[in-house]
């Protein structure tokens, strides 16, 4: 298995992900890696670090989940791994839980959502986001 982190998805695949039949709530899985140092278009917060960068998008975007019914399941930082062999280890893990594919497309496109996105792509070296169904109990 071949892992490839991005920072943002492809444009088809993108569209592939949305074009999507609804079919009601999911939770996504972050798995993220940070830059050592974030990397503004205007080299603005230079001595910070990726990771702080991040949080900064972190702190509007929850805002923005809950803003369209979601909310944050768990986030914490990686502190080891045991199973499975990986050139680097992501740095944090978050599970967040959307009410629908629609209510996920509507946050993206919100304006604060949009604006603090330039602290995600100054902080994040690149991310994997897995969209997870619940089986049945």
């Amino acid at each position: 298995m071949e892992v490839k982190n991005q920072v943002s998805p492809d444009m088809q695949v993108a569209m592939d992900f949305f074009s999507q039949p609804e079919d009601g709530p999911f939770v996504m899985l972050n798995l993220l890696k940070f830059k050592e140092k974030p990397e503004y278009d205007d080299d603005s917060d230079a001595e910070s670090s990726g990771r702080h960068a991040y949080q900064r998008y972190g702190q509007v975007v929850s805002q923005c989940i809950q803003e369209i019914g979601g909310r944050v399941i768990f986030s914490g930082f990686v502190t080891g791994l045991l199973l499975g062999e990986i050139e680097e280890n992501w740095d944090m893990v978050a599970l967040v839980e959307y009410p629908s594919l629609e209510a996920f497309r509507r946050m993206t496109a919100l304006p604060e959502f949009i604006e603090a996105s330039k602290h995600r792509s100054a902080g994040l070296a690149g991310q994997l986001n897995i969209k997870v169904k619940p089986t049945a109990a």
